[in-house]
């Protein structure tokens, strides 16, 4: 009775069972068996496994049987292999262990079959998430970020994936509503087949898509949740009838299940994916791949939706930062500038670098460039902010080390009130203010002396290149980066021959991971040594020269080629404090201005040099001097030993002064007042009339 028992428990066993003798030949194996490898206890009995069934795969089995007799271990193994000929191959997980008899000795081996395919594609599944999470969130290119899907997916998962987004989502922006009766336009991102997409189906590899409703990427955009067909079904092509593209794919290919997900991410709808297997794996999608494509699509579709705002936010920084900076070369007759933006590479994003040419009076102008810390709209917007406080306090004729003091005063307050505005969000360790490690450089070229005073503030020096080809980096003071309110800044004075070229930059310039900086900047002074070359030119050969794939931070780089305005652009006389001077001022002017060409202009400008020179006789101290330029227009200055400031008044009706400014303001284009340390400039530019 108990080996009947016996009996049928093993033919009853639920798994595939074999008996192996110590040679490693069959002794029974029970009906699952049977049923598996299609072969019948008798015709098999005495045989070794490589006997009845062939291929390399059993040949790694025959000898673990063997070794578990010698052995006495069990053993476990999992395969890929064809039960009997001709059928499906699939994956199998074979368990191996000895039957030893009372006195221990290994007798027979007993081998184990279990269908292992659910656990292999469930275990191919979960490495495949795993892989997702290392290759999908790499990048935030959203072509890339899709591609990335096709080549996961296809063929470990399906014959034929596409990735189809919405194209509003490259520029940035949130994809607009679709009416469920309308076709729906996508772009396909991203395709990969098992087999050679046939010519007709080339377009379809990249480029514009139109999904008719019937279409199931149409329905699954439109609805938002996925469709699909797990079962086998022959006439699939029939269902994608009104899509031509992929109702080809499906013939040519005989496609017998499809998947279509939604891209969806933040409640937006970005586009659709569709995977389809053709007749080479006839095993059709599952309910269990259907939840593991969805839970793919939406890893894909968070990082697609990361890489729009990404696009977007970058693409606001870069218009906000090219729309503060000056949108070409300024024209001025003391030097001529070019200039160059190169926001950085790869995924950073753009920075707070900048430039600005600043007229100033005397014919002077003024050079600046900086560098905010951090990237993207913040940087952007307090580079604006910076810019412009240059500018302000420019415009007031602030001397370099002067400008800076107050610039990082400004920065500092700036920095503050962030601070004790946003204490909690300060706390959790977000950068509130870019202006904090900002540095700066401005210098101011005197084309009467040619003479440039420049202070900087944590910022690298400009490099030189004389007339003779000579290239060599200022040796300026150090001055800390603005914010930091430590210590003072320091202003140098230098002559530059006219003919050289001032390189003012950024350190994105020459800060790379690869190169060390004094090599870099030797580089520098070789691509910059071609004094003549157009200063255009010159910009680009710098920039191609270092340049580099790996640069991680923006580039701002000015470029201005010195000139000198030479005795015939300038005239200067000593003016006695005595009233009666103010008339042999007149006629000094009126003789000059004739020897120019500019008699039209005279009688303006001796109305102005008269009114001027008589305020520094009367209100001022000596000693006087009286200076014209002929510029681009014509400047008037009068200098005097006082350091009091004329302003502006309304002359009430019965006072006998106070009309002489207003005179001046509205005879001139502009006027104001200069300190120097010894005193004071007054100075007003007449326009010429052929200017």
């Amino acid at each position: 009775m108990g080996e009947i028992v016996m009996r049928r428990a093993f033919d009853q066993y639920p798994a595939a069972l074999v008996i192996y003798d110590a040679e490693g030949r069959v002794l029974r194996i029970n009906q699952k068996m049977k049923e598996v490898s299609g072969y019948a206890e008798d015709d098999i009995r005495g045989m070794r496994l490589t006997e009845f069934i062939h291929g390399s795969v059993y040949n790694e089995v025959e000898p673990r049987i063997l070794n578990a007799v010698e052995t006495g271990q069990p053993d476990y193994l999992e395969i890929e292999a064809s039960a009997r000929p001709g059928s499906e191959r699939h994956p199998w997980a074979i368990d191996i262990f000895p039957l030893k008899d009372p006195a221990g000795t290994v007798c027979a081996v007993s081998l184990v079959v279990y269908d292992y395919t659910e656990q292999h594609h469930a275990r191919q599944r979960m490495r495949l998430l795993g892989e997702a999470r290392t290759r999908i969130v790499t990048t935030l290119d959203v072509s890339g970020t899709a591609q990335e899907l096709a080549d996961l997916t296809v063929p470990r998962f399906a014959d034929f994936a596409a990735v189809d987004l919405f194209d509003a989502v490259f520029q940035g922006e949130q994809p607009g509503p679709v009416l469920p009766a309308h076709e729906v336009a996508l772009h396909r991102t991203a395709a990969r087949s098992t087999y050679a997409l046939p010519a007709e189906a080339v377009p379809a590899a990249r480029g514009r898509q139109v999904h008719p409703t019937s279409s199931p990427l149409h329905r699954c955009v439109i609805t938002g949740r996925a469709e699909a067909r797990l079962l086998t079904d022959p006439e699939i092509a029939d269902w994608l009838t009104d899509d031509p593209i992929h109702s080809e794919l499906a013939t040519r290919f005989r496609a017998h299940s499809l998947i279509a997900v939604p891209v969806r991410a933040r409640g937006t709808t970005l586009g659709a994916v569709l995977f389809l297997r053709y007749s080479a794996s006839p095993r059709p999608f599952s309910s269990e791949d259907l939840a593991f494509a969805e839970d793919l699509v939406v890893r894909l579709a968070l990082n697609v939706d990361n890489a729009r705002r990404y696009v977007r936010e970058r693409g606001i920084a870069l218009a906000l930062q090219r729309a503060l900076l000056p949108p070409g070369p300024i024209a001025h007759a003391a030097v001529e500038t070019a200039a160059r933006y190169l926001p950085a590479g790869g995924d950073n994003q753009v920075g707070g670098d900048w430039f600005d040419v600043i007229p100033l009076s005397g014919a002077r102008v003024g050079l600046v460039v900086g560098d905010v810390v951090g990237h993207g709209i913040n940087a952007s917007a307090t580079m604006g902010r910076l810019r412009t406080a240059v500018r302000t306090l420019a415009d007031i004729d602030l001397p370099p080390d002067e400008l800076l003091t107050h610039l990082d005063d400004i920065v500092t307050h700036t920095a503050h009130g962030h601070g004790t505005a946003n204490d909690e969000s300060d706390a959790t360790g977000d950068q509130l203010s870019g202006d904090i490690g900002a540095s700066c450089l401005y210098a101011v070229y005197d084309p009467v002396t040619c003479t440039l005073t420049t202070a900087r503030a944590g910022h690298p020096g400009p490099v030189l290149v004389s007339p003779d080809g000579t290239a060599q980096l200022l040796d300026l003071p150090p001055g800390p980066p603005l914010g930091l309110s430590s210590l003072p800044f320091e202003a140098t004075t230098l002559p530059i021959p006219p003919g050289s070229i001032l390189t003012l930059f950024t350190d994105g310039l020459l800060e790379t991971r690869e190169h060390d900086v004094d090599e870099r900047l030797d580089t520098l002074c070789r691509a910059l040594a071609h004094p003549h070359a157009p200063l255009e030119n010159l910009c680009d050969t710098v920039l191609d020269t270092l340049w580099t794939e790996s640069q991680t931070d923006d580039i701002a780089l000015l470029m201005a080629r010195t000139r000198a305005l030479d005795r015939n652009h300038v005239a200067s006389w000593d003016i006695p404090s005595d009233p009666a001077s103010v008339a042999e001022a007149r006629r000094c002017v009126s003789r000059r201005l004739t020897a120019w060409g500019l008699r039209e202009a005279a009688f303006t400008a001796e109305l102005v040099v008269s009114e001027l020179v008589t305020n520094a006789i009367r209100h001022a101290t000596g000693p006087i001097q009286l200076r014209l330029i002929k510029d681009l227009t014509l400047i008037c200055e009068v200098s005097d030993g006082s350091s009091t400031s004329p302003y502006l008044r309304r002359a009430r009706l019965y006072d006998e002064g106070g009309r002489g400014l207003l005179m001046v303001a509205e005879l001139t284009e502009r006027w104001g007042t200069r300190h120097t340390r010894s005193g004071k400039i007054i100075w007003a530019e007449q326009r010429l009339a052929d200017a």
